[in-house]
């Protein structure tokens, strides 16, 4: 587990200034302390929340959206006809909801084919162990000027 705050700092040590993102109970203390921000734009779905990082990476700022995974079907067309078409660098952190069957049922479909989506539309991912992974993540996003997510796992973060 990664406290939030070290986190945060790790994001803003590689450059990362601008957070959109919907509500997530595995991201809840995460929002909580981005809303005490001035960096962070709440949206209603995450669709929504990847045009605004297209609008502020064109503006030259370094997005990050926050999402849950269930979120992530919403984002497909988005993902793929303009952040991945027009090389729109963008992380992505992704909660797994669903990972295992302790979950509640709506997520269980999402959490099990999560991953094969990602593998699908050819976002690279990350699984969230230590800071260290938000180091490779932002290497691929800076080596491929793509999209690319880090997953989190219930617990990863506190």
């Amino acid at each position: 587990m990664v406290n939030t705050s070290e986190f945060l700092a790790k994001l803003s040590e590689l450059g990362y200034n601008f957070y959109a993102g919907v509500p997530c109970s595995i991201f809840k203390t995460l929002i909580s302390q981005l809303e005490s921000g001035d960096n962070y734009t709440p949206v209603t779905r995450e669709d929504e929340g990847l045009g605004l990082c297209t609008g502020a990476q064109l503006a030259g700022k370094k997005p990050v959206m926050v999402m849950q995974n269930s979120g992530l079907g919403n984002s497909i067309n988005v993902l793929s006809s303009l952040l991945l078409l027009y090389k729109i660098p963008t992380l992505m952190l992704i909660s797994w909801r669903g990972e295992t069957k302790e979950d509640a049922p709506e997520h269980w479909v999402m959490g099990e084919s999560m991953t094969k989506l990602l593998d699908s539309i050819g976002v690279p991912y990350f699984i969230f162990e230590t800071l260290e992974d938000m180091e490779k993540a932002n290497a691929k996003l800076t080596e491929t000027n793509q999209p690319v997510a880090v997953i989190f796992k219930k617990g990863s973060l506190e």
